[in-house]
């Protein structure tokens, strides 16, 4: 554990409650960029899945919270954390962050560029945060029923998105290689609308082949509930999403919705969670939920 540094938690606690004023709800970061609190299940036999359920600090971003009081016990529980983390995916904001990366070989931001010309869309005025590697967060929010997932380089290489069950560090952070800091001019601007061609290349593939549903899922079915069941903390609702899309897509839909339904219960989302990711695959690709 590290020792704690006061003025830097002190710091990063202010610009955290300072976040949280503007609907983005914030946990507590140490210097390596992770969570400051480690899981309450690290040590048992057999870790449940919990989101939080237990009544404990240590749950990664689903700790995240927009309640002042609730913020001050979890840097009060981190007194070694110097930064924050902003939750990506929840309401009202729905953040979605483009992270525009410096280590790899490519240009990044000329990748994100040649993107906008090819499928013509551009990037409205939104926050942009500096890492202290050079890189760059774009913060844009996207509509409630759409489930951006994380992912590196699939849009294009050096370009990572940070969706829901992801976060973004936040302004005013200390971290080892340095602090994240406002671009100039945009300190003022709230995040920006993704631009719903960007959003339909952030969603997951979707294919176009249909064929009548079968009365029982079929191999194909059955992959997609293990795909499911395999979901570690963090990947539940991307999973549930990605699996609920291709069984709509393949016709599959009406026969492995309680199959999906009971997967995604099994790896600790609620029913209501559940029944509400899928209907927004269902409302994605075309049909009702």
């Amino acid at each position: 554990m590290a020792t704690p540094d006061r003025q830097a938690t002190t710091l990063a606690l202010a610009h955290a409650l300072s976040a949280a004023e503007r609907g983005l709800a914030v946990i507590p970061l140490s210097c390596t960029k992770l969570p400051a609190l480690r899981s309450p299940h690290r040590d048992d036999p057999i870790p449940p899945f919990c989101h939080g359920e237990c009544g404990r600090f240590g749950h990664g971003v689903h700790d995240a919270s927009t309640d002042p009081s609730r913020i001050r016990a979890l840097f009060a529980a981190a007194p070694w954390a110097t930064g924050y983390g902003i939750a990506c995916g929840l309401p009202p904001h729905h953040l979605i962050g483009v992270d525009l990366d410096t280590k790899s070989d490519t240009d990044s931001p000329a990748a994100l560029r040649e993107l906008a010309l090819r499928h013509l869309f551009t990037i409205p005025p939104t926050v942009v945060v500096l890492t202290p590697g050079g890189g760059r967060h774009l913060w844009l929010t996207g509509p409630p029923d759409a489930v951006v997932p994380n992912s590196a380089g699939r849009l294009a290489p050096g370009i990572d998105i940070r969706g829901a069950g992801g976060y973004l560090v936040g302004p005013g952070s200390r971290t080892r290689h340095g602090i994240y800091t406002t671009a100039p001019g945009t300190a003022h601007l709230a995040p920006a609308p993704c631009p719903p061609t960007l959003l339909r290349l952030l969603l997951p593939p979707l294919r176009t082949h249909h064929r009548p549903a079968p009365d029982t899922p079929d191999a194909h079915g059955r992959g997609l509930v293990r795909f499911v069941l395999a979901a570690h903390e963090g990947q539940r609702n991307t999973r549930l999403f990605w699996a609920a899309c291709r069984a709509y897509e393949n016709g599959l839909g009406p026969a492995l919705l309680n199959p999906l339904l009971e997967a995604a219960q099994t790896t600790g989302l609620t029913p209501q969670e559940a029944r509400t990711t899928i209907a927004s695959a269902a409302r994605l690709t075309g049909h009702h939920p």
